[in-house]
């Protein structure tokens, strides 16, 4: 039997996103049970319901949406702009959704890490996602929440975690998100 594939999206386009160093330590956590893969968001061209009525539904979407639809489970790690999720993130999270009744998001399990430089740890953001994902009908763990504060003075030039108990609290994340996929997969 293979191992189930998690599929990881980050909310920063950023070349040195902290949200990607975080979701870079977390798949190396789940290295061992299931294989990860990033998740490209960049290419996307935002969405207009106009493509897929017309039948001119954009190459990159129609790979988005198979390479998703492939996946598992769905942890989405991302920063907090203007206390929402970024525009990538919710773009992607349209794209998933149409054509309607073709939800690539339905049913599967999926997590959220949200950071930011500031001491609120994204709170916002990920509030925002989670009010989003409850429609696409996504099982969202629920507990422990993930919220990375402070996060540029966690990080070494090298993207790895020098706090431990950030460390450890991402791995007891790490553990419950394993749990949670295990348990909704198997229902």
């Amino acid at each position: 039997m293979s191992k189930k594939t998690i599929g990881i999206f980050i909310g920063s386009l950023r070349k040195e996103s902290f949200s990607k160093k975080i979701a870079l330590s977390v798949a190396k956590m789940l290295e061992g049970q299931f294989e990860t893969r990033l998740v490209e968001l960049g290419g996307l061209a935002m969405f207009n319901q106009d493509f897929d009525d017309s039948g001119n539904t954009p190459p990159a979407w129609t790979a988005f949406r198979n390479e998703v639809k492939a996946l598992d489970a769905f942890l989405f790690v991302t920063p907090e702009y203007n206390r929402c999720v970024p525009a990538v993130l919710k773009n992607a999270l349209d794209i998933g959704s149409r054509p309607y009744g073709h939800s690539v998001w339905d049913g599967k399990p999926g997590g959220v890490i949200s950071v930011s430089i500031g001491k609120l740890g994204g709170f916002g953001a990920n509030h925002d996602l989670r009010q989003a994902v409850v429609f696409l009908n996504i099982f969202m763990l629920q507990q422990p929440e993930a919220y990375i504060g402070g996060v540029a003075n966690i990080l070494d030039a090298a993207g790895n975690i020098t706090d431990a108990g950030t460390r450890d609290f991402l791995q007891s994340y790490a553990d419950a998100f394993a749990a949670w996929i295990n348990k909704i997969a198997d229902r």
